[in-house]
């Protein structure tokens, strides 16, 4: 009888403790449930996308190569958020719901400097989970940050940190630079670009679309594109195919204080004319380029160009100043410039933007 009730009391303790423990482990804290809600209503707004290009082999063979990222349903006629890196030259491009059904994309348009693109399939609306976007405006370092996606293809994951830092600079793979880009250290992995960056009140507030890392895996060092630089253009991607960028019809070079005293120049800094476009905006305002080279140290620099110093009252130090200026702007938009001829002279010169040319895609 005391071995039976020495049991029971051995029982009654094992219970005590699993009840203890579950009662522990049920108690999530509201960051958990803030997680896991969001997770439950955005996870089926997030795509799998599969883009198919075509390459040669060691032995010049053409064969098909496949890459995977992610997507955000962001209406419900089908259109999907994505970054240009993740469709770039593709054949075919392939989207996978969080259901599993599987849909051919048409590409509607891309923009290689802010790497944005825009997806469409043609599936019923009750099957497209819509991910609201929100905005990226004012955001603070220390806030919630999480990532949905699909890294190395393996489903759906979600990923929480905060934003470590905002208006960082990064290069597109065009070398186009791209502003206010948002820093975080939610984990994002091969296959997590393109997918969204989400607040804690479930908005986008950004596009996954790289990292920084030794390894190729994440080491906490993650970059999203803003959703207002792609609100930006996501109208004409979807209207026209591609964003309609202002030009200003010439090539220019950083003109630096060490470059200008090796010139003997009369400005410290600025941007300078290397060539101007024939029949462009520049031209037509009178600007001239280069016309004769020089040799700095190993390099050979084409100069006697007009250095733009300011732009509509703007000091200008770079090229990439200038050009950060312009991309702002529409075509048909006017600029007044300051600009110091080679001579030593300044002038103030109107330029008209144009339309910048747009690269002919390759078949």
């Amino acid at each position: 009888m005391r071995f039976i009730h020495k049991n029971l009391a051995l029982n009654f303790v094992a219970l005590s403790i699993v009840a203890l423990y579950c009662g522990w482990a049920g108690a999530m804290t509201e960051d958990e449930k803030n997680n896991i809600d969001l997770y439950e209503r955005l996870a089926p707004g997030v795509v799998n996308i599969t883009s198919t290009v075509m390459e040669r082999d060691f032995f010049f063979n053409v064969v098909p190569r496949q890459g995977a990222g992610s997507g955000s349903i962001i209406d419900s006629r089908g259109y999907i958020l994505t970054n240009h890196h993740v469709i770039e030259d593709a054949r075919k491009l392939e989207v996978t719901l969080a259901s599993g059904k599987k849909y051919t994309a048409q590409l509607i348009g891309s923009d290689p400097d802010t790497d944005v693109a825009v997806l469409k399939i043609d599936a019923p609306r009750q099957e497209l989970a819509v991910i609201p976007m929100g905005t990226s405006e004012n955001l603070k370092v220390g806030q919630k940050a999480l990532a949905i996606g699909n890294p190395f293809g393996l489903g759906q994951t979600l990923t929480t940190g905060v934003i470590s830092s905002v208006g960082r600079t990064l290069r597109a793979s065009n070398g186009m630079l791209v502003e206010d880009v948002i820093q975080t250290d939610a984990s994002i992995n091969p296959g997590n670009s393109g997918g969204p960056l989400i607040d804690s009140s479930g908005k986008m507030i950004g596009i996954n679309t790289a990292i920084f890392s030794p390894t190729g895996a994440s080491v906490g060092i993650g970059f999203a594109i803003p959703i207002d630089t792609a609100k930006r253009v996501l109208d004409d991607l979807i209207e026209k195919g591609y964003y309609a960028y202002p030009f200003i019809g010439a090539t220019l070079m950083t003109l630096s204080p060490g470059l200008a005293e090796a010139l003997k120049l009369p400005v410290e800094a600025g941007a300078m004319l290397v060539e101007v476009t024939a029949g462009g905006p520049s031209e037509k305002a009178g600007l001239r380029g280069g016309d004769r080279r020089a040799q700095i140290g190993n390099n050979i620099v084409v100069v006697g160009g007009d250095i733009i110093v300011k732009i509509d009252r703007e000091p200008i130090r770079d090229a990439d100043a200038l050009i950060r200026y312009i991309r702002r702007l529409r075509p048909g938009d006017r600029v007044v410039l300051e600009v110091v001829t080679w001579e030593g002279k300044r002038e103030t010169v109107r330029v008209t933007l144009g339309e910048r040319p747009r690269p002919v895609r390759r078949r």
